[in-house]
């Protein structure tokens, strides 16, 4: 049985703080460098959660649909996944997998602006993802 606990907890932080960074606007008691903060953990919860989806992905892939051999990358596991119909668009979970990598060596000015806007398209792809695989509604899973 898979577990998808760390993959959901992890989807939930995201959301969470992406509302967190959609409401800042809002606050204009907030320094720079506090919504500096706030850009900053929605990227780093992007990383935790692309990293559990990934690694849930493999293990579907493998329990439920009996794929025997996988690799042990995101790009070739978003390909498979395609190919049995997980989602449509694989060319946006490319995406998503190049925005991961550019995560780790910079988090600065128009790079994190830019990942900022795929992590919103992320947590929806994400949310549909789950909803797929565990036959949940995501919206009844949401604290």
């Amino acid at each position: 049985m898979i577990d998808y606990d760390k993959f959901e907890k992890s989807l939930k932080n995201l959301e969470s703080q992406i509302r967190n960074y959609r409401n800042a606007v809002n606050r204009p008691e907030l320094k720079e460098i506090d919504r500096e903060a706030i850009s900053e953990s929605v990227i780093q919860r992007f990383e935790v959660c692309y990293d559990c989806l990934w690694k849930v992905l493999k293990r579907y892939l493998h329990e439920t649909m009996g794929i025997p051999e996988l690799p042990n990358s995101p790009k070739p596991l978003f390909r498979i996944a395609f190919e049995n119909q997980l989602f449509s668009a694989i060319e946006q979970w490319l995406v998503y997998a190049d925005a991961r990598v550019d995560t780790s060596h910079d988090y600065s000015g128009e790079k994190a602006q830019a990942t900022i806007d795929n992590v919103i398209v992320f947590a929806r792809d994400a949310a549909a993802l789950y909803q797929k695989i565990t036959g949940k509604l995501w919206n009844e899973n949401r604290s």
